[in-house]
């Protein structure tokens, strides 16, 4: 059976990172990047596995990048930090290569789901967040625009249907701060590609988000929950225009 390098990247995760290590013990090796953290993180990584290295952030697609290039399997598994893979996709991935399925693939992807407030969000542009993040090493490719980061392969890809747990945000605070630190990562980031914004993207674009995630995708079937999701989701479109439309304002292109 081909191995699977399970590659996990983080930085000031000590109330995360030991669920993350438990879930992947199954793995043939687990390799973890940290950008140096300052609490805990580093010493609970030791205690699972002796394949950790420390590495100046990179980015989010960057460090994934770098992470790949030190496993030794011909398959990565990508799991970040807040993520755990649950028995049932463990079981799901085992399965698949212990009967030789894996031979005609050439990457996974499964759903990924949100636990936020107590409660596991089915609905909404949350759900459900499909991630290929299982591949053969010699083929994909970590890509994408930060802080959004996906992997890219080419040839066949088998959907699997155990999920991959995400404990993105503490509370609300911690997922507004989020919010601020992204927008302004996604900002910079088409700046620098001269990504002109328009009135229209901060007219039209957060209420499309909020009706995008609370009635077209059912959002509301989640709650109040589900409510609370879609408007911090429109004000994190709106944050990222507006900090894009700030950045002209201060830096107005050359004509």
């Amino acid at each position: 059976m081909e191995k699977i390098s399970a590659c996990i990247t983080c930085g000031n995760e000590e109330k995360n990172i030991r669920r993350c290590l438990e879930s992947v013990q199954w793995a043939d090796e687990v390799v973890v990047v940290d950008s140096f953290s300052t609490d805990n993180t580093l010493a609970i990584c030791k205690e699972y596995t002796d394949r950790v290295y420390q590495q100046e952030w990179l980015g989010y697609i960057g460090q994934k990048n770098h992470i790949k290039n030190l496993a030794e399997g011909p398959w990565i598994l990508f799991v970040d930090a807040d993520e755990e893979v649950s028995t049932e996709l463990r079981d799901e991935i085992l399965n698949e290569f212990k009967s030789g399925s894996h031979k005609e693939m050439n990457g996974y992807d499964f759903p990924r789901i949100v636990k936020f407030m107590g409660k596991w969000i089915r609905h909404g542009d949350w759900y459900p967040d499909t991630k290929l993040r299982l591949f053969r090493k010699d083929i994909g490719r970590c890509e994408g625009v930060e802080p959004h980061d996906r992997v890219h392969i080419e040839g066949p890809v088998k959907r699997l249907h155990g999920h991959l747990h995400h404990f993105t945000y503490d509370d609300i605070t911690d997922m507004i701060d989020t919010l601020n630190r992204f927008s302004t990562i996604a900002a910079d980031g088409a700046a620098k590609i001269n990504r002109m914004p328009r009135w229209s993207d901060l007219y039209f674009r957060p209420f499309y988000r909020f009706i995008k995630c609370f009635i077209v995708k059912h959002g509301f079937r989640d709650g109040f929950i589900g409510f609370i999701i879609a408007v911090t989701s429109a004000y994190g479109t709106f944050i990222k225009y507006a900090k894009l439309r700030e950045h002209y304002f201060r830096n107005p292109p050359e004509k």
